[in-house]
């Protein structure tokens, strides 16, 4: 078995391939039931958020790229270079990885706690589509720990930040009085709502809020003393927001080039400020092209959010070390897992010995020997390298008159024909 990390996120891929690369909620239980069925690929878990698409699978030994193959594949990446900009991890390097994320290591905003949810959000989606099994199941129950442990006995979690909080500082930049400003924003989920959150703290005084389902809309406006308008309503209020910031789980654009330019016609060009935080985006990046329009994706917060940075290092440190004796006792159990589980051990160097010899009797028939030629070949190099090593450990056992082995080789290869003789 091989515990494998792959994926890309914010650090070393651009939105454009990263929303490329995403699964919707709706896509990912299909996704990862096709995933367990890609040959080796024993359990998996899809992580997507709006700065990470990563897979954490379990794999036999000599499948190790079924996962990277199914990724570029089941999300059509063909010419996206992406192998320039994937990462892989493997055993203790995968555990390590899962651990940093979870605990905010990896994120844009150093120790932000959303991402903890959402790789908790990963795991039930895969437990509800039955592709954990033990390995997996540990790993992540192991992760929940580490992640609390870091959070409660460290100071990262101090003054918390998050993407949504950063868009928000952003506008205050643009707009100083927030009061008197129109807030839009676009969707009903977390970010959605912690962005309303940290407005509502900025004293703004109108918030509309437009989502695909009305009452969801409706909900989260009422908490925040705003309003709600359906999806389908928004270009008939667009023109009234002077700060936008939208972040759904639309597969497509919902503010175009198009839809923007009459807004800003209607508002007689003064300025609009927009935040997309979403991926895939649902502002179509020709916005930005437009007169007195401000247009920031989620990687232009990098700049903002590096300010925050510097009062969470001291505690980036401790967690790291944390982390480093929670990989220690993961990979000691998962070792002891594989010495525990011999019999696949001994499958994978057989079917190892099984394919060296096959590939070699096909390649003796490809040079004109015949069949009887290669069959003879095959019988007789697979036999002497499959009984190669027990043979010789046995040979050794004799000599330093190791008779507990002995007795065990006896009773391992013997027993099944002394019970058939015996009937």
């Amino acid at each position: 078995m091989a515990l494998i990390a792959l994926g890309l996120n914010h650090l070393c891929a651009p939105v454009a391939l990263r929303e490329r690369a995403a699964f919707s909620t709706d896509d990912t239980v299909g996704a990862l039931g096709d995933l367990v069925a890609q040959p080796g690929v024993r359990e998996a878990v899809i992580l997507s958020t709006c700065n990470r698409t990563e897979l954490y699978c379990n794999v036999d030994s000599g499948a190790e790229s079924s996962p990277f193959e199914w990724l570029h594949r089941h999300q059509q990446l063909h010419g996206a270079n992406i192998d320039e900009f994937l990462y892989r991890h493997t055993e203790a390097d995968a555990v390590r990885h899962l651990f940093r994320v979870a605990t905010g290591l990896e994120s844009m905003v150093l120790g932000e706690p959303q991402i903890l949810g959402q790789v908790k959000g990963a795991y039930n989606m895969a437990r509800d589509a039955r592709t954990l099994d033990a390995p997996l199941e540990r790993l992540f129950q192991n992760t929940f720990s580490v992640a609390k442990r870091v959070r409660s006995d460290t100071s990262i979690g101090t003054n918390p930040v998050s993407v949504a909080f950063t868009a928000v500082r952003l506008a205050e930049r643009v707009f100083t009085d927030l009061a008197n400003a129109c807030v839009l924003l676009v969707g009903a989920g977390e970010t959605i709502e912690l962005a309303a959150r940290h407005l509502t703290a900025a004293n703004v005084q109108r918030l509309i809020v437009a989502n695909r389902t009305l009452d969801n809309a409706q909900a989260l406006a009422g908490r925040f003393g705003g309003y709600a308008i359906a999806l389908s309503d928004l270009e008939r209020h667009l023109a009234e927001a002077d700060i936008v910031i939208s972040s759904t789980a639309a597969r497509e654009p919902v503010i175009g080039r198009e839809m923007v330019a009459r807004a800003i016609a209607a508002r007689r060009s003064r300025p609009m400020f927009l935040v997309d935080l979403a991926v895939p985006r649902d502002i179509e990046t020709e916005v930005a092209k437009l007169p007195n329009v401000f247009l920031y994706s989620i990687d232009d917060l990098r700049e903002v959010i590096d300010e925050n940075l510097r009062s969470r290092q001291q505690a980036a440190v401790e967690a790291e070390a944390m982390i480093e004796l929670s990989v220690e006792h993961f990979m000691t159990w998962w070792r002891a897992l594989e010495l525990n589980n011999p019999i696949a051990s001994i499958r994978r160097n057989a079917e190892a010995s099984r394919d060296e010899a096959l590939a070699k009797a096909r390649n003796l028939l490809a040079r004109g020997k015949s069949a009887d030629q290669a069959l003879e070949f095959l019988a007789h190099t697979l036999t002497n390298k499959l009984v190669h090593a027990p043979s010789a450990n046995l040979r050794a056992a004799a000599l330093r008159g190791d008779s507990d082995l002995l007795q065990a080789a006896e009773r391992l290869f013997d027993s099944p024909a002394r019970e058939t003789e015996s009937r």
